[in-house]
């Protein structure tokens, strides 16, 4: 584990949010999936936090951030949301929030997404996310998650 620099969208998205005392931390193992997370950060696997992006029937991407412990139950999601929803494609992904799968922030995208978060998930104190690229994450407090994407309570999405 090394301390890092996010790439530069994400960096700037931490000075727009005041998180600037966020550190960036790259596992040369990887951090693709949340049990390579928490194997590499020596935390329990529902303390990471996946960022799984989403596609509406109306093509409108949907951003779940999930429990790492959890799946998303895609017919909670698509119950919430009124409308039916799959699982983004790579190129979408990448088009939507300019990061790869596997390396997906909670915020700092390319474009504007409508986010949910995990009820779960924001019962804990701090937890670990991707950090812009499949090896990198950062921690932070479910407090500063909630006021950086706007989401004011978690939803039950989970499988």
């Amino acid at each position: 584990m090394k301390k890092v620099s996010p790439p530069q969208r994400l960096q700037n998205a931490f000075s727009e949010r005041n998180l600037d005392h966020v550190e960036v931390f790259e596992f040369p193992a990887g951090t693709r999936t949340a049990a390579d997370a928490a194997n590499a950060i020596g935390c329990d696997i529902s303390d990471i936090g996946k960022s799984l992006v989403f596609m509406t029937e109306a093509s409108r991407p949907i951003l779940a951030i999930m429990n790492g412990a959890d799946q998303v139950d895609l017919n909670k999601v698509a119950s919430l949301l009124g409308l039916s929803i799959r699982k983004a494609d790579a190129a979408e992904v990448r088009e939507h929030t300019g990061y790869a799968i596997g390396g997906v922030p909670p915020f700092g995208h390319a474009h504007p997404i409508e986010t949910l978060i995990d009820e779960k998930l924001l019962a804990k104190g701090t937890i670990w996310l991707a950090a812009g690229t499949p090896s990198t994450v950062f921690e932070l407090g479910t407090s500063d998650l909630k006021r950086v994407t706007g989401v004011e309570a978690g939803v039950d999405i989970a499988a």
